[in-house]
Formats: structure tokens, C-alpha cells, sequence
């Protein structure tokens, strides 16, 4: 008997253009704490955009993010169109930051997802601004 996942593992498996397809886009998206850190380093132009409440940037969050909050969202503070907008959240279970870019991808900017949020940066034992 075929068990439901496993007609899910089946279907991934005959479908490697789809799998080619989302990680090319994953990967276009999407950047890692430590990749951010590096072009923090490097002085690339970026825009590091921190979505959580403002208590919580407070207590600590990556050097040089700019703060914009979810009841600040549709002042897109911070935000430029031009350069690389790099959203994060608290964790890798928030979508905070996926459905900011959602809606800042809708108004024209250029947005890519932190994954795992500030719970990643910091267990990579990245510097901390506060």
C-alpha cells in the first residue's frame, strides 16, 4: 500500500524541472544570516529592513537594520528601490518577513528573505547592534 507521502516523495522525484525551477527561485530570494553578514562586511549596497516590533529591535538586532515594523509597513520607511532589501523576522517559523516582501515586492522594491530570522543570525554568533 502506498502511503500519502509517499505518492508526495513520487511526484517530487518525476518532477526535477519543477524542483530545478523553486530552488532557482529560492535561491534568487532568499539569503542566509551569514551571507548578510559578509556583504554587511564587504560594504556591498544593500538595505537591511527588520520587521518586528519595535521592543524587540531595541533589545537587539543586525548593525545598520532599519527598523519597519508591521503597523509601519505602508510607509515603506527605510525601503529603497534601487538597491537590495533584505527582510527578517524573529525565526524561521515567522512569515513576518515573506509576506512584507510580498506586499514591498508589490509596490516596486527590490526585497530578498533573511531566512531563519534574528533567531538565525544570532545563533551564528553574528555581530549584535543595540
Amino acid at each position: 500500500m502506498i502511503e500519502p507521502e509517499d505518492d508526495v516523495m513520487n511526484d517530487t522525484i518525476t518532477e526535477p524541472q519543477q524542483a530545478e525551477e523553486y530552488f532557482a527561485n529560492k535561491n534568487r530570494f532568499t539569503t542566509g544570516p551569514v551571507e548578510v553578514s559578509h556583504k554587511i562586511e564587504n560594504g556591498e549596497n544593500i538595505v537591511v529592513i527588520d520587521v518586528r516590533a519595535e521592543e524587540d529591535y531595541q533589545k537587539g538586532h543586525v548593525p545598520g537594520a532599519v527598523n519597519l515594523p508591521e503597523n509601519q509597513w505602508q510607509t515603506l520607511q527605510g525601503l529603497c528601490k534601487d538597491i537590495p532589501n533584505i527582510l527578517y523576522c524573529y525565526s524561521q517559523t515567522c512569515h513576518l518577513a515573506s509576506q512584507a516582501a510580498q506586499l514591498f515586492a508589490r509596490q516596486g522594491y527590490s526585497v530578498m528573505e533573511m531566512e531563519g530570522g534574528f533567531k538565525a543570525w544570532e545563533a551564528s554568533n553574528l555581530e549584535v547592534e543595540k
